[in-house]
């Protein structure tokens, strides 16, 4: 998604911006009232309790659908990633380390395609996944398959978890705004194989993931002072990460030799709405905005889970609407970590453009939010150049 009719906007000089959007899923669609007799069936479990909390979760997630690498031709090549307690990590790096490399090929595609400049005018590169580990990492893979040159700079975040995308957007933007002419190519990719397990009692947690996360990849172009041929869609005016102290537990991961383990604290959401005020209002400052104004705002939040999202609507005392773009994503794509939030900012555009076909006003500026391990609050005030 990219040049978009009825650009009016221009971008403040030397202010990163994001050019272009693009995204990219494996061939497995995943119905959500269909996951659970599928997930039992592949895991070889009959556990009723274990099924019929499941079945309560995929309905209190509120995803519809969600696409997955995992497929039954890689259960049957891979049986052991379906039994308990076997050494499976190098086989899960095998086929993440592929799969993730073919998606953010296949998104940055996409992008480079909807921003319509040569691919020879990208000049860095800022590659984002907690769903891979090897050296030299995916960001050179993603380089070579996309025919980037030598030359390009790279950089490679790993194990940002749901925080990823945002972070990567803000890095995305200091290196466009400190290298005049730059082209900066964002881009995610996840699949939740690295920590695919069958269920079991002394690990209720996992099964929140089961209903809750998705695969997926997702790119964006950034860079400063567009040219004519460019069509900005939001200006990146003030990045900001904070980490809140003793909070590393509440979101805790662990690469084993079974791949990855993660532990969700019951009080993330809670953790997340008491510190939601403070965090906002440091963006919000920098255009004289106060807590009076969050529905003068839009809101491009990562959906880490409904919990979140009503707790921050909550909190917040936003307008039903605000959340729209974060809702119909979870919904669409389950939460895909990192690559989420290319998706909302996608649906973001959507509404933007329905609104303004309709006359009705849209909010110019507004915040794009993520939280990850740490736990890491990730922020960037932007405004929409297309509302």
């Amino acid at each position: 998604m990219g040049s978009l009719a009825g650009f009016a906007k221009k971008a403040s000089p030397g202010k990163a911006t994001i050019l272009a959007l693009g995204k990219a899923f494996p061939h497995q669609l995943v119905m959500q009232e269909f996951l659970v007799d599928g997930y039992f069936k592949n895991t070889n479990c009959d556990d009723p309790e274990l099924k019929q909390k499941l079945t309560r979760l995929c309905k209190t997630t509120t995803v519809k659908t969600r696409y997955v690498v995992m497929s039954d031709e890689i259960l049957k090549k891979y049986p052991e990633l379906a039994i308990e307690g076997l050494p499976t990590v190098k086989q899960r790096l095998d086929i993440c380390n592929k799969a993730v490399t073919q998606m953010a090929i296949e998104a940055s595609q996409a992008c480079i395609k909807s921003w319509g400049r040569p691919i020879t005018d990208i000049t860095h590169v800022v590659y984002v996944s907690s769903s891979e580990a090897r050296l030299p990492g995916g960001d050179l893979y993603l380089a070579r398959g996309l025919g980037l040159s030598p030359e390009t700079q790279r950089v490679m975040l790993y194990f940002m978890g749901c925080s990823g995308g945002v972070s990567g957007l803000r890095v995305a933007k200091d290196i466009a705004e400190n290298n005049p002419g730059s082209r900066v190519l964002l881009a995610t990719s996840e699949t939740t194989i690295i920590g695919f397990k069958p269920p079991s009692a002394e690990r209720p947690y996992d099964l929140v993931g089961v209903a809750l996360f998705g695969d997926g990849a997702g790119a964006m172009i950034v860079g400063s002072d567009p040219v004519p041929s460019e069509r900005p869609l939001f200006e990146l005016h003030t990045a900001i990460q904070n980490f809140l102290p003793n909070t590393e537990k509440t979101i805790d991961g662990r690469l084993t030799e079974e791949g990855i383990s993660f532990k969700l604290a019951r009080e993330l959401p809670q953790i997340i709405e008491d510190n939601i005020e403070g965090f906002c209002g440091k963006l919000m400052g920098n255009i004289g905005f106060t807590n009076n104004d969050y529905n003068k705002m839009f809101w491009a939040v990562h959906p880490g889970g409904p919990a979140i999202l009503n707790k921050l609507e909550k909190r917040l005392n936003l307008l039903p609407d605000k959340l729209n773009a974060s809702r119909r994503a979870l919904m669409d794509y389950g939460n895909a970590s990192s690559n989420t939030i290319v998706y909302v900012l996608e649906y973001m555009l959507e509404e933007s453009l329905k609104m303004k076909s309709l006359d009705h006003e849209d909010s110019d500026w507004g915040l794009i939010l993520a939280f990850g391990p740490g736990i890491t609050f990730e922020g960037i005030l932007a405004r929409n150049l297309n509302a």
